[in-house]
């Protein structure tokens, strides 16, 4: 390709967050461990009217809706910290809008989290964490 069209590439290419790319690349190294521990993904990154699950695995029997959270360290705290009760009540209603495309059907569900711990420049994560169980469905979801 010509240096003038891959400079009209770049050019045209919209800039992505830094945050977002760490993201995105932690999405990927989570799905990898689920697989690796027996998941089966079956979706990443499921976008409805309530917003996003990041993945939606079996692990068996059970219907695991995974939420991701990718950290260069633990300075403020591990990652899963940030799945407050507000987050969770959010991942509930999109949970809920999930399972009713798929007709609400009567099966175990879990929601669990996944903590990716890595620097921006390694090839891969310091540590990667499963948290099964991370919290429960509230009884109060917005639908």
């Amino acid at each position: 390709m010509t240096r003038w069209l891959q400079k009209l590439f770049r050019a045209a290419a919209p800039a992505i967050a830094p945050h977002l790319v760490t993201g995105e690349r932690g999405e990927r190294e989570a799905a990898r461990y689920l697989r690796q521990r027996g998941y089966k993904v079956l979706t990443c990154r499921f976008t409805g009217k309530h917003g996003e699950l990041d993945i939606v695995a079996r692990d068996g029997e059970v219907l695991a809706f995974v939420e991701v959270k990718t950290r260069g360290s633990q300075q403020f705290g591990a990652a899963a910290d940030a799945v407050d009760a507000e987050k969770q009540a959010h991942l509930a209603s999109c949970a809920r809008e999930y399972l009713r495309l798929l007709g609400n059907p009567r099966i175990p569900i879990r929601f669990d989290i996944v903590e990716v711990y890595m620097d921006e420049s390694a090839p891969k994560p310091r540590e990667v964490r499963l948290i099964q169980g991370a919290f429960t469905m509230p009884d109060h979801i917005s639908d």
